[in-house]
């Protein structure tokens, strides 16, 4: 007896398993083309293995939504996301004269495969796969433009409130990605304001300065509060600089020197330059469609069909 149940719910598994495997291969079956286009290839370079994968263009925005916005944010601001992460892997194509077109991973844009989506979203696959194919086939084949050109589309997590001058991070002056008020990213925000801790050592070490003491002089900030420049122990830094090597979630910081540590208060997270995905969120909630928001944090761009 104990056999036969046994031997029956290897087989109610087995089925479920069946269905479970068929439903996903239906619902991920790429999106096909614009009737009357041809596909989009996309080349894209794992840097870990050297592998180049051809991937259609639509899919691979797909796994770039899903990794670089949590699915559960507005759906305007996902499409707003697919949009922004679309422009720039057709920049990327389109400048980038190599034997790939874009990097997976932070370099360009982060990227899951559908694999690597199941693991994490486990029983939430199917909920959050569909909603995020959903703002990419509605928004499928539109890039930003400016003067007839696609745009160099940064975006980034959080602001502090406003985003950056584009030269003041990449030394590009973009006159579509100057700085703008992003009120939607505040304090009401988790993890807004973060403090991280340093010993003096560490702290001194990964600036390769002397540590006999720690003097903070000439601080310098962007009309966005960030720093520009610091003096610390009479050497000079960029606030860029100051973020890469000490691993700081933005250039927004405040330094507090304790009697046997270093803390340091950062506002926003990331680079700062164009659209603030948590912006875009917020816009969203507040019933901004996603051609509001791409425009609002993309200055003076057009909506264009690839």
């Amino acid at each position: 007896m104990k056999n036969k149940i046994l031997l029956a719910v290897v087989c109610i598994l087995t089925a479920i398993l069946i269905i479970v495997n068929s439903s996903i291969k239906k619902v991920t079956e790429p999106i096909p083309p614009i009737e009357g286009k041809e596909p989009i290839i996309i080349r894209l370079l794992d840097e870990t293995t050297g592998e180049i994968t051809n991937i259609n263009l639509e899919d691979y925005i797909i796994g770039v939504v899903a990794a670089e916005m949590p699915a559960s944010f507005e759906i305007e601001a996902l499409k707003a996301q697919a949009i922004a992460a679309r422009t720039f892997a057709m920049y990327k194509k389109e400048t980038r004269n190599l034997d790939y077109d874009l990097i997976k991973g932070v370099k360009d844009q982060a990227y899951k495969d559908n694999k690597t989506l199941l693991t994490q979203w486990n029983i939430n696959f199917f909920t959050n796969y569909l909603k995020i194919r959903q703002a990419v086939e509605e928004t499928q084949g539109q890039v930003l433009t400016y003067n007839g050109e696609i745009i160099n589309a940064f975006y980034f997590s959080m602001s502090n409130g406003y985003t950056e001058n584009c030269e003041l991070v990449f030394a590009q002056d973009l006159p579509y990605l100057n700085s703008v008020s992003s009120k939607w990213d505040n304090e009401s925000l988790n993890n807004y304001s973060y403090t991280t801790t340093f010993s003096k050592q560490d702290f001194c070490e990964s600036l390769e300065i002397t540590c006999d003491t720690i003097e903070i002089q000439n601080i310098t900030r962007s009309d966005s509060n960030r720093i520009l420049t610091i003096t610390i122990n009479n050497q000079d830094f960029k606030g860029t600089v100051i973020r890469s090597k000490l691993g700081l979630r933005s250039t927004d910081f405040d330094i507090t020197i304790n009697e046997k540590d270093i803390s340091i208060t950062t506002r926003g997270y990331g680079h700062g330059v164009g659209m603030s995905q948590y912006g875009a969120n917020g816009m969203a909630k507040e019933g901004y469609a996603y051609e509001e928001i791409v425009k609002y944090y993309y200055q003076n761009t057009e909506i264009t069909n690839l």
